[in-house]
């Protein structure tokens, strides 16, 4: 599969990437897996370092990351500088608080005593949409970075230059060598990737027949595995909330997604 940068306006091709080759696809994996025996020993405040300075410079350098989101994927400027502000302040946020959630936590059994733990497992693999190009790696990338991991991502492939300045960003801010790796991969590959034993879990965002054939993969190798098919979470009004307030930004949450699909897909439409 090509990965395309593809002006939506004019349907103008400015930048493509080939599949890595089958060599660099091993290589990056070796990468990761050596990465992540080093990065596992690292304490909460050395991973906060790295963490905490991407999402500085992506709140420093705001426009250049939303103009390549505009110009890649057709997000009017104005959200797409909320969708950078946004992805700094979630880095920030397990920067600040990831030790603190993943403190071990005291059990109180009938008999005899006993904590919970949490402790990093390996690589885990992420295959991720287009529809907000830096969000849904600063989502992942925050909390399992922190908590030890290291990331294989496969970007969607009409987003590859958001996902390669995502990439660039981590490293600036001074990620190791597979911390964070791009998979300019095919279908193919991303399913070897699931094969391949190194790779301790899988988390998608995508289409339901994407995500069918990834679950089939990690349920046939004993995987973790989460996937977000396009659902909707609850929303709960409790009883003394600000009606006015509320229905407003419910509409705002309920829409917010399906404005920026539309408008990008409508783009895209024979003239």
């Amino acid at each position: 599969m090509a990965f395309t940068s593809i002006y939506p306006a004019d349907g103008k091709l400015f930048e493509s990437f080939d599949d890595i080759s089958d060599k660099e696809f091993i290589t990056k994996i070796a990468t990761a897996q050596s990465c992540y025996e080093t990065w596992r020993r690292k304490s909460y405040h050395e991973r906060a370092i790295i963490i905490a300075k991407a999402a500085g410079i992506l709140h420093e350098r705001v426009d250049d990351f939303a103009r390549i989101a505009t110009l890649e994927m057709g997000k009017r400027i104005g959200e797409a500088r909320g969708e950078v502000e946004f992805s700094s302040r979630i880095l920030a946020y397990y920067a600040k608080n990831a030790e603190r959630f993943l403190a071990p936590v005291k059990l109180h059994p009938t008999q005899g005593e006993a904590h919970m733990e949490s402790s990093p497992i390996g690589i885990i693999f992420c295959v991720e949409p287009w529809n907000f190009p830096y969000y849904q790696l600063a989502r992942i990338a925050g909390p399992h970075l922190m908590a030890g991991n290291v990331l294989l991502v496969k970007p969607a492939a009409t987003v590859p230059q958001c996902a390669i300045a995502f990439e660039k960003l981590l490293a600036e801010a001074g990620a190791p060598a597979g911390l964070y790796t791009n998979m300019l991969i095919s279908h193919d590959q991303a399913g070897y990737v699931v094969d391949d034993p190194r790779i301790k879990g899988v988390a998608l965002t995508g289409s339901v027949a994407a995500g069918s054939s990834v679950a089939a993969r990690a349920g046939k190798n004993v995987k973790i595995s989460s996937m977000e098919l396009g659902g909707s979470d609850a929303f709960i009004v409790l009883e003394d909330a600000d009606l006015e307030h509320t229905i407003k930004w419910a509409v705002w949450g309920r829409m917010y997604f399906y404005i920026t699909r539309n408008v990008y897909l409508s783009l895209y439409l024979p003239r």
